[in-house]
């Protein structure tokens, strides 16, 4: 599988690119987590976003945000693999894409994320350190993590 990324800013997004962004959140954040909440939180008009592509499905997406918006630092979020192509290393490749550009975008030598606790291991993995209590947002175990570039 070719995966075709692609790293836009929100008013340069497609209304279908839009859409399979929004549906794919949807389907993964709301549905498959059972979790109500407001996905369209007002960061994404300030947000460049992170797509990959199999032909005209999107497998894998996150938005990168700009340092002062969900944190002091610049953030990662709303990270998430299509469920048929998890276990694919699509959102591996997603996330080296992601602290890729996020590092190159805003300068930056530190990343913060909120992280679902579950997947602290796989951020782990990426070199994202644990650096908060474990909180809940949206019913659902949170912790933050940061990724600290070495000088």
């Amino acid at each position: 599988m070719a995966i075709n990324w692609v790293y836009s800013y929100f008013n340069e997004l497609s209304p279908q690119a839009l859409y399979s962004i929004m549906r794919l959140r949807s389907e993964v954040f709301v549905v498959e987590q059972n979790c109500v909440y407001l996905d369209a939180d007002g960061k994404d008009e300030q947000s460049w976003h992170l797509c990959g592509w199999d032909n005209n499905t999107l497998v894998a997406y996150c938005r990168i945000i700009p340092p002062g918006l969900a944190f002091a630092e610049a953030s990662i979020g709303r990270v998430v693999s299509a469920p048929a192509y998890r276990r694919t290393g699509a959102g591996r490749a997603l996330m080296h894409i992601a602290i890729e550009k996020t590092l190159q975008q805003f300068k930056v030598s530190t990343i913060t994320i909120g992280a679902q606790l579950y997947l602290a291991q796989f951020y782990g993995s990426l070199g994202f350190v644990q650096t908060s209590d474990v909180y809940m947002e949206d019913g659902i175990p949170h912790i933050e993590m940061q990724y600290k570039l070495e000088n």
